[in-house]
């Protein structure tokens, strides 16, 4: 099957992993980061979900528009119903508009009753969103789609909803249009799968179990994981020493300084499995900011470390 990339660098980064890690934050600091470095870029949320747009300080728009969250960066969510609306405004001739189309009962009905087609809606509308020129004229292009995607197992039926609704469909534009969006899927030199992980048992299971089944379903790996909130130990081997002298003296300083080692060591272990598990697949680690609410000098941090692992 040939390659669709056309030779300008990867146009897709899909971003997934166990939920609570963090992913949201990693896709603002990682739109941040391709802003910074001069790409076009946008950031896509699924099921009407806008949670990178709030951590930048956006708004949460609807009707799929693509509102600007920083200069270079944008931002759109995507509903199934919305996304089905403009499908067929832009490619059913019939008579009845294809908004009125998509309202309607019936189209619901049959969307819900048709293997993968929801699916198949949502990831038509990110492949639409790396096409230059884009199919409706006067909308811009973008040189990185960054796709916060649902949780490790929806994003598996997201991101296998073309070849299941191609193998249902069979014949037809819609099918045709099925397997070109399959093909960029799995096409390494257009699109790379990013898994955020926390240095943490089940998170760290989940995403070598996310890598073999993302190779045994779509054949392809994992471009790199990404382990989110890690803590970095302050103590030296002196302190260590003075920690084990005090051992079983009540402190609140030294309660929270056996807490904070035993924490970092045990994030530590979790990571040397994660990567011998990963067997060579690149493994990248970002800081746990001490604050109670992201702002914009720690998100902007988190970019600069970010930037490193664009594709």
């Amino acid at each position: 099957m040939p390659a669709v990339s056309s030779g300008a660098g990867r146009r897709l980064l899909v971003v997934t992993g166990k939920g609570g890690v963090g992913k949201s934050t990693v896709v603002a600091a990682l739109g941040l980061a391709a802003a910074a470095r001069g790409l076009r870029s946008i950031v896509v949320e699924v099921s009407g979900r806008a949670d990178v747009a709030r951590l930048l300080g956006g708004r949460a728009a609807e009707r799929m528009e693509e509102v600007e969250l920083r200069p270079g960066l944008r931002h759109v969510t995507i509903e199934r119903r919305d996304a089905a609306a403009e499908y067929l405004r832009e490619q059913s001739p019939g008579p009845i508009p294809g908004g009125i189309l998509a309202r309607s009962q019936a189209f619901g009905l049959f969307v819900a009753a048709t293997p993968g087609l929801a699916e198949l809606l949502s990831i038509g509308k990110v492949r639409e969103l790396t096409r230059s020129p884009r199919r409706a004229a006067g909308r811009p292009g973008y040189d990185l789609v960054i796709l916060d995607a649902p949780a490790s197992g929806h994003a598996l039926a997201l991101l296998e909803a073309p070849e299941t609704f191609a193998a249902v469909a069979r014949v037809g534009p819609v099918a045709r249009q099925a397997r070109e969006i399959d093909q960029a899927l799995r096409d390494p030199a257009f699109t790379a799968v990013v898994a955020v992980a926390a240095a943490e048992q089940m998170a760290v299971s989940e995403t070598l179990a996310l890598r073999e089944t993302l190779s045994a379903k779509l054949g392809c790996e994992l471009d790199r994981v990404i382990v989110n909130r890690v803590l970095d130990t302050p103590f030296t081997q002196r302190d260590l020493a003075a920690l084990r002298r005090a051992e079983g003296v009540e402190d609140d300083a030294l309660r929270s300084a056996r807490w904070l080692h035993a924490r970092a060591t045990s994030q530590l272990e979790q990571i040397a499995r994660l990567r011998a598990g990963l067997d060579g697949i690149a493994c990248e680690t970002l800081p746990f900011m001490f604050c109670d609410e992201l702002g914009g000098d720690e998100l902007d941090r988190l970019a600069g470390l970010a930037g490193a692992w664009l594709p």
